[in-house]
């Protein structure tokens, strides 16, 4: 499903994107290898519930947003969540942001999710504006706490 706005193209994330996605990652504040990626990538890969979208200029990977559906407990209808959305620092404030979340709208609207949620970190002023100005809402807390797992 590619989309083509100028030089911009969008279209689902392939195993070949493991190298630029783990950049991606990095730049989002969680340090990523390209062999983590290409693991990760592998595991959502046949899990329908998720999406990954690559933005592409110029042939380069330069943005990318993830998102998963689900079942809701508070809701007769299943709802949507946008799981990572990161452009390159060098790509930033070009529309590559704006593309890629409306090409992750467009596809949750077409498998019937009419609730979308998203979560940032406090710290990010000007992603709380970004998504302010496209229709977002805040409308509680995330509270997260790390556990002790024995292998």
């Amino acid at each position: 499903m590619p989309l083509e706005d100028v030089d911009l193209i969008i279209r689902y994330a392939q195993p070949g994107d493991a190298a630029a996605l783990a950049q991606l990652m990095c730049e989002l504040g969680y340090e990523t290898t390209k062999s983590e990626m290409q693991m990760r990538l592998q595991r959502i890969a046949t899990d329908e519930r998720y999406r990954t979208f690559v933005a592409v200029r110029d042939g380069n990977a330069c943005g990318m947003i993830g998102t998963l559906t689900y079942p809701s407990i508070e809701h007769n209808d299943p709802s949507g969540r946008i799981v990572a959305l990161v452009i390159l620092r060098t790509m930033r404030r070009r529309g590559i942001g704006r593309a890629l979340l409306a090409t992750a709208e467009k596809d949750f609207a077409q498998r019937g999710i009419r609730r979308v949620a998203l979560n940032t970190q406090l710290a990010r002023e000007d992603a709380h504006k970004f998504y302010e100005s496209l229709g977002y809402e805040r409308n509680g807390w995330r509270f997260v706490k790390q556990l002790s797992v024995r292998n």
